[in-house]
């Protein structure tokens, strides 16, 4: 990476998060001069130090939320979970970086930094179904352009860049992915959990009954793809990746991986940073504020505003950039934003709609026994018999995950369950206190587990983002405003993950807690046919430049180059059509690999010499 110098590039990067770090690697590989424009702050020159800092600020935060360790800046705010609120009487408030309008809260945030929301992700990479690039075949929501051979190169190439540790072999069996012979992912994978054990000794072979099915299903738990170092294979293979340097760099199980590893083991884009060529420059602080469009249609290049280093407004300075190609790269909502605010890509009618993202409904309870929980990434393994087949045209379908870290997701740390035995936890009412206290709270958090139901949301375009121009940030730019909601189809499905969870409560002989009393800790409390139910957010916001085979329907191609510009892509999660049951980055990360090659193959078509013909090739000339 170099220092930015002035003049014309040939491509500008707007984002220096997971899709836009890839294809700012890729295409300073191949010699292209890279402008990378960040709205936040930071820098990969000394990753160490700002990882040192990043833990001690997370150390020391009073909520421990995905964005806790980063600085917060006032020039780039960044949507956080803490800005919602569930009211007593249901319903919820908001008061952040989002202007939210819908009858449901949109619930995710997402990290405006260098490295983006890749700082604070949960690094579980599985890949797609070939059936989920096929969801509009079921009724809900659309179909890919391209199916999972199209991007199956691109999946190895980004498990290879990220470092996935996986059994290609469990996963073919399973999940019933292919994979081509002989196949291994760069590491092993990460090692189950206790609590994977005991549930799986519990539920492998059983089976449980989805309402929307009328065959049962058999269970079995299997271990989850992880973009975090596992230990390296005996024997290094052809596809094989970069490998941890020791033994400090595998992953060592520690449980604070979302939003930070102390380790160093999970996959940022700062690795990915680290490699970029001195052909490719870095300017933090540069919030894009305009496409600058020619009147062909062709983008020239951006307008931004460079923010001071303390994170204020006051003094930001406007800038330009020129280049003969232009990435957004921003994250789904950042780009749909940018788009806006430019009025570009706006021949097919869907920038800003069909916003999506995997609610997660949630459930907690006892175990009979002691589990471990708290040790370890966040869910090690899952339950994936629910993410495909003909009931995913009756209901979303649902991909579970076994939760590690007890009901943190769903209640907050085990602090909160020490200060109720402190106060009420006596058989009397009274406090319990010394070795009772640490007898109870032993006994209690020990048991504590959960499972996390992941669902499919369809495109739908009544979700969408639009700009108020009288609601405006700190830097006069107009923020989001997003109406949300989730269709009957969605609805329906949490509610035959409940039913699943139930039964696999019973098997378990375990203790459900699980309660959605309206209140503060519920923003996305709702009703479904006389229950209440309600669900949090995965923060994987995607289909806002929906990707189409036609330019009428659609906001980009199967490239993700925009219909209306040939010279200006949209790269990341707000291209997918649909997000299926599968944490999304491993499949963004595959499609921004796919669009680098088609993005320097377009370079070099704009700067290829034009053949001189001869006197037999020109028009009307009679050939031999």
């Amino acid at each position: 990476m170099s220092a930015p110098t002035a003049g014309r590039w040939d491509v500008i990067v707007v984002g220096a998060g997971f899709a836009g770090s890839l294809v700012a690697r890729d295409l300073g590989a191949r010699g292209w001069r890279v402008l990378v424009l960040e709205a936040g702050a930071g820098t990969p020159d000394d990753p160490g130090r700002e990882r040192a800092d990043a833990l001690e600020s997370f150390r020391t935060a009073l909520a421990k939320v995905p964005n806790s360790p980063y600085p917060v800046s006032t020039a780039a705010p960044s949507p956080d979970i803490l800005d919602l609120t569930g009211r007593p009487d249901g319903g919820f408030e908001a008061d952040g970086y989002f202007v939210q309008r819908g009858p449901l809260p949109y619930a995710s945030g997402y990290l405006r930094a260098n490295g983006g929301t890749g700082l604070a992700w949960t690094g579980l990479a599985p890949r797609m179904h070939p059936e989920d690039f096929r969801a509009g075949d079921f009724g809900h929501g659309r179909n890919w352009p391209i199916g999972y051979q199209d991007l199956e190169p691109f999946y190895r190439a980004a498990e290879r860049e990220l470092g996935v540790a996986a059994d290609a072999d469990e996963q073919r069996e399973a999940v019933g992915l292919p994979f081509p012979a002989g196949y291994r992912f760069p590491t092993r994978a990460i090692p189950r959990s206790h609590l994977d054990t005991v549930i799986a000794g519990a539920l492998d072979g059983r089976q449980a009954r989805d309402p929307a099915e009328q065959a049962p299903t058999t269970l079995r738990v299997v271990t989850t793809p992880h973009a975090r170092n596992g230990r390296p294979h005996p024997e290094r293979g052809p596809d094989d990746g970069p490998r941890p340097a020791a033994e400090g760099e595998v992953c060592r199980g520690h449980a604070s991986c979302v939003p930070i590893c102390p380790s160093g083991a999970k996959y940022t884009p700062l690795r990915t940073q680290a490699r970029w060529s001195p052909s490719v420059s870095l300017v933090t602080r540069a919030v894009v504020s305009r496409l600058r469009i020619d009147g062909s249609g062709r983008v020239t290049g951006v307008e931004y505003l460079r923010h001071p280093a303390d994170g204020g407004a006051t003094g930001a300075a406007p800038c330009t950039a020129e280049a003969d190609l232009v990435v957004l790269a921003a994250h789904a909502i950042e780009n749909a934003k940018i788009l806006l605010l430019s009025g570009a890509a706006a021949g097919s009618g869907q920038v800003g709609r069909n916003l999506m993202d995997h609610p997660v409904l949630l459930t907690w309870g006892l175990m009979p026994g002691q589990v471990g929980p708290y040790r370890g990434p966040g869910s090690t393994s899952g339950l994936e018999g629910f993410r495909f087949g003909p009931a995913r045209a009756r209901r979303a379908p649902f991909r579970i995950e076994i939760g590690n870290w007890g009901w943190t997701w769903a209640l907050g740390p085990p602090d909160a369950r020490v200060a109720e035995l402190l106060r009420t936890g006596g058989p009397d009412g009274r406090g319990l206190f010394g070795p009772q206290l640490r007898r109870a709270a032993g006994d209690r958090i020990g048991r504590e587990f959960a499972f996390q139901f992941e669902l499919e949301q369809d495109a739908d375009p009544a979700n969408r983002i639009t700009l108020d121009r009288a609601v405006r940030d700190p830097l006069g730019i107009p923020r989001p405003v997003l109406h949300y909601d989730l269709s009957d189809w969605v609805k329906r499905g949490i509610a035959a993950a409940k039913a699943v969870s139930d039964q696999l409560f019973a098997l378990l002989g375990a203790e459900d807690r699980t309660s959605f009393a309206p209140g503060p800790g519920w923003p996305g409390r709702f009703e479904h046919e006389g229950r209440a139910y309600a669900y949090r957010a995965a923060g994987h916001g995607a289909g806002t430049h929906i990707m189409g085979d036609s330019p009428r329907t659609s906001v980009v191609d199967q490239w993700q180059r925009c219909w209306d510009h040939p010279n200006l892509y949209a790269v990341g999660c707000g291209s997918m059509p649909s997000v299926a049951t599968s944490n999304p980055s491993l499949t963004m990360a595959a499609l921004a690999l796919r669009s680098a090659g088609r993005i320097h193959r377009d370079l070099l078509a704009r700067h290829r010499p034009v053949p001189l013909r001869g006197p037999a090739e020109l028009e009307g000339a009679d050939r031999p």
